[in-house]
């Protein structure tokens, strides 16, 4: 009889086992369902629409050149930029780790991209935004900033060293924010035991500027230049896009910096997928970012942010060139850097409108530049693609602006490509 028994309670073991498994598996299941559910019920509306952008041949440079060069078509988001992915990816995790709170204002320092996506996603979010920018950035930004309904605080250029430099004014209205919001929390109790509150007697004039005050939720900063949901914004978005639209079947990707985390996200997941592709980096004037990556010098002594109050080189590219180490810049995995010059920008938009019908920004033509760059460094034959960060639309009253471009003495008068040395 033992072993008929031993068979039985092996046989029992086994049923309790197999419930076990079932109830663990349909546990599973069920909460990666909800988890799905919760991050299907919040990537919805504006902010579904954003990413899975078109890779598009640029046909007059890659006939030009005998490579094949794409351009990712990020003007093509909702918000009209590359920079609608950071703006989700930097709310979404500020919400998650409790950072920032429904309600809250999201503060940020930026040249115009980044502030007008954030101004775009914030409200799907049930959140508000605070913008600073400097005061050389297109009209045009602001304006449309104020018309997505963002505050917009306009400041003079000056070094990031400067207490008043834009980005640390971002931040200090973050803190003000978090802090106005504490003090109202604090009043509210005082009020809810004072018993003039409760027969319904009048309160004084702050008090009542403190209730209102108090619908805030608090202040987050995006600090973009420094966060690394920026990074990963493209190494888990742009990057893994660009490999699944070439097959895997590219040679070289780059593009310009500004905050880093489009060329180092999207550099770092290429070459994690394969450690041939070769990613540079396409610098304007003024930007100590070429010295780094091609000689380990950040800039020269006299060139120091520290030392001055502005850049000493005058672009008109706006949203790229830096002169310090980002975090998200030091997350990139680059084989080199090129230059680029305003004036290539500009004769490459006329150029790529005229001959292509893409109506693009500063950056975005600079980035174009840095194409055709690589393409004649490797030769033909290559697949190479940048980024088409946003269109000429937020570029008219200077990148596009005749006017403008004769007092910079950047009047475009190519007929081809011969200001990159191609016929």
């Amino acid at each position: 009889m033992a072993p008929a028994s031993t068979a039985r309670a092996a046989a029992a073991a086994a049923a309790t086992l197999l419930s076990v498994a079932i109830f663990s598996y349909y546990f599973h299941c069920k909460t990666t369902q909800q988890k799905s559910s919760r991050r299907k019920k919040r990537r919805n509306g504006v902010i579904a629409a954003i990413g899975n952008t078109p890779l598009i041949r640029i046909s007059s440079l890659s006939d030009a050149t005998g490579c094949e060069i794409l351009g990712k078509a990020e003007f093509l988001n909702p918000g009209g930029s590359v920079k609608d992915r950071v703006a989700v990816k930097i709310i979404e995790e500020a919400l998650e780790s409790g950072a920032l709170a429904e309600g809250g204002v999201v503060t940020e320092g930026s040249a115009g991209s980044t502030a007008i996506s954030l101004a775009t996603v914030a409200p799907a979010y049930g959140c508000r935004c605070h913008v600073v920018i400097p005061d050389d950035a297109a009209l045009e930004k602001a304006q449309i900033l104020e018309a997505l309904g963002a505050t917009v605080e306009r400041v003079r250029p000056v070094s990031i060293t400067h207490r008043d430099h834009f980005v640390n004014i971002a931040r200090r209205r973050a803190l003000e924010a978090s802090e106005l919001t504490s003090t109202c929390r604090k009043e509210k109790k005082i009020n809810a035991n004072d018993s003039s509150q409760i027969n319904g007697h009048s309160i004084s004039e702050e008090k009542q500027n403190m209730k209102l005050a108090s619908e805030c939720k608090g202040g987050f900063f995006a600090d973009q230049f420094e966060n690394l949901a920026n990074f990963r914004s493209h190494y888990e978005g742009t990057g893994p896009e660009i490999w699944e639209q070439t097959g895997g079947k590219l040679d070289a990707f780059i593009a310009a910096a500004g905050t880093g985390g489009t060329v180092a996200g999207v550099s770092q997941f290429l070459k994690d997928k394969n450690s041939n592709i070769k990613c540079f980096l396409i610098d304007p004037p003024g930007s100590g970012l070429y010295n780094k990556v091609t000689r380990g010098v950040m800039y020269t002594r006299e060139e120091a942010e520290g030392r001055r109050l502005k850049n000493p080189f005058d672009t008109i590219t706006e949203g790229i060139g830096i002169n310090r180490l980002t975090e998200n810049f030091k997350m990139a995995k680059l084989d080199g850097a090129f230059r680029g010059t305003d004036m290539e920008a500009v004769e490459m938009s006329r150029y790529l409108l005229k001959n292509d019908g893409l109506f693009i920004g500063s950056s975005s033509a600079m980035n174009c530049v840095g194409a055709v760059r690589v393409a004649k460094a490797l030769g033909p034959g290559h697949t190479i693609v940048t980024i088409l960060c946003d269109s000429g639309m937020r570029h008219l009253s200077k990148f596009h602006n005749a006017e403008y471009l004769s007092e910079h003495g950047l009047t475009p008068s190519a007929a081809g490509l011969e200001f990159l040395g191609l016929n």
